[in-house]
């Protein structure tokens, strides 16, 4: 078996990041999209849907990309809280707080694939380097959405 080089292994690294904390964030939207309510109840349930039903299509195909560069794609509860930059979010929240929780998310989601891209530029990784641009205009049009929506 040849042995991976130190950038292929970097990659791996930032790519099961990337998926772990696309679960997180999932995971955390259906949470909320289940258990908001107040008087914005109908507005944020079908964001959130829209939300959740995007991230989980990138999990896929994360994954899938990961599988393609020959890395085994972690899939458990413990690796994902072992990689995930989004740190999990328990109890009830009141709207409000669900978005100022998934506007910080999103802000973190959008600064690490800022940080990941030189890294695919160094590796030659022009696939992957379009997923994230992808995902990056995905997290910046939410941030957008939050803060709109939170008059901030």
């Amino acid at each position: 078996m040849k042995k991976k080089s130190t950038k292929l292994k970097g990659l791996q690294i930032e790519l099961f990041k990337l998926l772990a904390s696309n679960y997180a964030l999932y995971l955390k939207t259906q949470n909320f999209h289940w258990n908001v309510t107040g008087n914005t109840f109908f507005t944020l349930h079908e964001f959130f849907q829209k939300q959740y039903e995007n991230l989980a299509e990138t999990i896929d195909d994360l994954a899938e990309r990961i599988r393609a560069l020959e890395f085994t794609a972690p899939g458990s509860f413990k690796e994902f809280l072992k990689f995930s930059i989004i740190k999990d979010s328990v109890g009830k929240k009141s709207a409000k707080k669900m978005l100022e929780i998934l506007l910080r998310d999103n802000l973190a989601m959008q600064r690490f694939i800022k940080q990941t891209l030189p890294l695919l530029e160094n590796c030659k990784d022009n696939v992957t380097q379009d997923m994230l641009i992808e995902r990056l205009h995905f997290h910046e049009k939410t941030i957008w959405m939050l803060k709109s929506f939170s008059n901030k």
